[in-house]
């Protein structure tokens, strides 16, 4: 494992809008803000304009787009003079093909076919003829558009290479003679014979299982981490890997000091693999952390609210069944195809059939050993149970499954991850609309909260097991921002008034499909105030993620009519607009309350902290590209000045109470990693303890407030105490100390939601 993780991370998009010298310029920002690592989105050169950079064109070189290598090397410059590290995101799974002259290899096998030097690069089925790009319009007539320009083969901004002696005749004839076969992008995901990344044509696979393939991807990244250039590193999407073990082994040993942690997404309840690496992204505790501030008391009241709305109720099982069995046979047909022609002895359509059933019960993403037998047997039970006719081909596929060295056995699990990330995660949580707050990647919307206990189990599991495992509450890829999440939190306890509400809208401002009125309603309350072109871009995308009423491949316009009739409806009805300002009003306060709360969890809890940039103040940020956007470090810079000013901020819509938190919790990290390196929790007693989240991290002591409604409710704290047992200890938010014992938690907390308590020394006087 890594020989010195870091004490926290700061996550920054560096893109072309903001570039490697942009972020060298908030270095000194954050080194003030308390991290003591910059983790950066990929550096290496991607697809021309990308505004994330895992579409990596060529591993050799840092992307121009960014400034380049001198760039970099300003960067690592302003990151020394302040004594912070670098953590770098990296992309083994796969290499950005959508524009074929910016990827020099991709360039190559298009021209030279199997005779490529590259040809073993890239996952492709040569067996089953002529590469096909799926990059026509879908007009039988499309290819009459194709030229012949300066020796390459032309389709509108297209641009392809013509193989060597093959360029005589017209445009049609010569296309003929190629590689390559241009087909309709319908095609696409039933015929492609390269491997994508799931179902993107313009993102085709790597075979990294070569060492040759992992040697010429990874030489730049990996040069970087035997300078000491590069302190950790970011893996994207393992499961897409031909051989993820092998592959972190190999990469283990190359860089055997870095800091590695895996973007795996976990189910509920499943352990990491014992992989040679520090831990995952943190989706397993933003899970964790996001279902504490759930009240899971009111769970029968959404389920009824929501069969009520929806006039019939699916269970969490079997719409996500139904959801990826489509993606497995529509979205990733291709992928099914090549892995039924890996099992002659059974008929084509059977043996298609079976391996989508399969999938589609797979209870995991993806299955490794010892578990991996475990999940394939339930996904044979589930399969047969509703297949009954397949009994035979799903025994005879289970059996070649079952067998680790067989080429089928290799291929399926490429096949599970991708049908649960586009079945699960990019249709099925825009479906599911009974709360959406727990729509989000690593969660679980059918489990309903997190009772403390439960989190308990988990961060003392997560202490012996995963000390270096990377915390997180936002991320490029969540679906909704923290504090959208935190708000939509209130609503779980007031099931009533949400009902009593949300119903009379729905009557008032009428949407063919009900159960994504619930999502956009609840999303408009959760992010409210949002700009109205936002709220209309991320509808759009969330009714073609769901894929009911309209989809991406085939656009309802009548349906996207009404809903951004519904959308413009919520801002210029005055009635309406009036009742979703009142009741968005009426649950921030308790939406700032557990946003702090759930920070400084995830600030304190065992792992390492990642702040995402932009989330240290009140963000009601969206899916991406909404969560994207550029962020105002001079506010915040400005900001931070006034608090180590001595400013104490209100808790109010400035969000400087969230940076206080932020800024105190991670400056404490930095200087005293020692009291971070147990878990304990701080039981409390009295009436209203249930309403306390508290432990103790070897010195530093969390306090928070959850279900704050309730506690209001109820008049408060009353005689609720904290057993601290130490001697004297300061709240690093207001200053106070305490002598320690049993302390009133509402003195505790009299000020702020939250405490963070810790020994009153020299280095936290200054954190504070």
């Amino acid at each position: 494992m890594a020989a010195t993780p870091p004490q926290a991370t700061y996550r920054v998009q560096v893109r072309p809008g903001f570039d490697l010298d942009a972020t060298a310029g908030i270095v000194d920002y954050l080194t003030d803000l308390g991290v003591s690592h910059l983790y950066s989105a990929p550096l290496l050169t991607a697809t021309p304009g990308s505004a994330h950079g895992y579409d990596v064109v060529d591993h050799r070189t840092v992307n121009p787009e960014l400034g380049g290598e001198a760039a970099r090397q300003r960067l690592l410059r302003a990151l020394r003079e302040k004594q912070l590290g670098l953590v770098v995101d990296i992309v083994p799974n796969h290499a950005g093909v959508a524009v074929p002259p910016a990827n020099p290899a991709w360039w190559d096998v298009l021209r030279r076919g199997r005779d490529s030097s590259y040809a073993d690069w890239f996952d492709i089925d040569w067996d089953r003829g002529r590469l096909l790009l799926p990059v026509l319009a879908d007009d039988p007539a499309a290819l009459d558009d194709l030229k012949l320009v300066d020796g390459e083969l032309r389709y509108h901004e297209h641009r392809f290479p013509i193989a060597d002696g093959t360029g005589d005749g017209t445009a049609r004839e010569v296309h003929e003679r190629q590689h390559y076969e241009l087909i309709s992008w319908r095609r696409g995901d039933a015929e492609l014979t390269y491997r994508r990344f799931f179902a993107i044509a313009g993102l085709a696979g790597l075979r990294v299982e070569d060492p040759a393939v992992f040697a010429a991807t990874h030489e730049l990244i990996l040069r970087w981490a035997a300078a000491g250039e590069v302190d950790g590193i970011r893996v994207d999407h393992p499961d897409g890997l031909r051989d993820p073990a092998g592959y972190l082994a190999r990469l283990r040993e190359a860089a055997p000091d870095a800091w590695l942690v895996v973007e795996k997404i976990l189910e509920y309840g499943e352990e990491l693999p014992d992989w040679p690496v520090d831990g995952t992204t943190g989706y397993d505790a933003l899970a964790a952390v996001n279902g504490l501030f759930v009240d899971s008391d009111t769970e029968g009241d959404f389920t009824a609210l929501d069969t009520r709305l929806a006039g019939h109720h699916t269970s969490w099982q079997d719409l996500t069944h139904t959801t990826k069995l489509t993606a497995a046979t529509q979205l990733l047909g291709a992928e099914l195809t090549r892995l039924a022609a890996l099992a002659p002895e059974v008929p084509t359509e059977r043996a298609r059939a079976a391996l989508a059933e399969l999938a589609a019960a797979f209870p995991v993403y993806r299955g490794y050993p010892p578990e991996g037998a475990r999940h394939l047997a339930a996904a044979r039970s589930e399969a047969g149970r509703r297949r009954p006719d397949l009994t035979g081909a799903l025994d005879a596929i289970t059996r070649r499954l079952r067998s680790p060295d067989d080429e089928l056995a290799m291929r399926f699990p490429q096949l599970t991850g991708a049908v649960m990330a586009k079945g699960v995660e990019d249709t099925a949580f825009y479906r599911w609309t009974r709360f959406v707050a727990l729509n989000e990647v690593g969660g679980s919307p059918a489990h309903f909260g997190v009772p403390p206990a439960e989190f308990h189990r988990f961060a003392s599991a997560r202490q012996v097991r995963w000390p270096a495992s990377m915390t997180t509450l936002s991320t490029h890829d969540t679906k909704r921002g923290e504090d959208v999440r935190a708000r939509l939190a209130v609503l779980s306890e007031l099931p009533g008034r949400w009902a009593e509400q949300v119903q009379r809208w729905m009557e008032y401002a009428r949407l063919p499909d009900p159960a994504f009125a619930h999502l956009l309603w609840q999303t408009a309350v959760g992010a409210w105030p949002i700009e109205r072109e936002r709220l209309h871009a991320y509808a759009e995308k969330a009714a073609r993620e769901a894929a009911a009423s309209t989809s991406w491949a085939d656009p309802d316009p009548v349906f996207e009519q009404a809903m951004h009739a519904l959308i413009d409806r919520m801002y210029d009805d005055e009635q309406l607009h009036a009742e979703l300002t009142e009741l968005a009003a009426a649950i921030t306060p308790a939406g700032w309350c557990n946003s702090l709360g759930q920070k400084l969890i995830q600030l304190t809890m065992p792992g390492v902290p990642d702040t995402y940039q932009g989330t240290e103040l009140w963000d009601n940020s969206l899916v991406d590209p909404d969560n994207r956007r550029p962020v105002d470090f001079d506010v915040r810079r400005e900001m931070l000045a006034r608090l180590d000013g001595g400013w104490r901020p209100a808790l109010d819509t400035d969000g400087a109470a969230k940076l206080l938190v932020v800024s105190r919790t991670l400056r404490l990290r930095r200087a005293h990693p020692e009291l971070f390196t147990s878990y304990r929790p701080v039981p409390a007693h009295g009436p209203q303890g249930r309403h306390v989240l508290a432990f103790d991290r070897g010195g530093a002591i969390t306090v928070a407030t959850r279900l704050p409604l309730g506690l209001a409710r109820a008049g408060g704290w009353h005689d609720t105490v904290l057993s601290l047992g130490v001697n004297e200890v300061k709240d690093l938010f207001t200053g106070r100390v305490y002598s320690g014992g049993e302390t009133s938690v509402a003195d505790l907390l009299a000020d702020y939601p939250v405490a963070l308590l810790a020994p009153p020394t020299d280095d936290a006087e200054a954190a504070s």
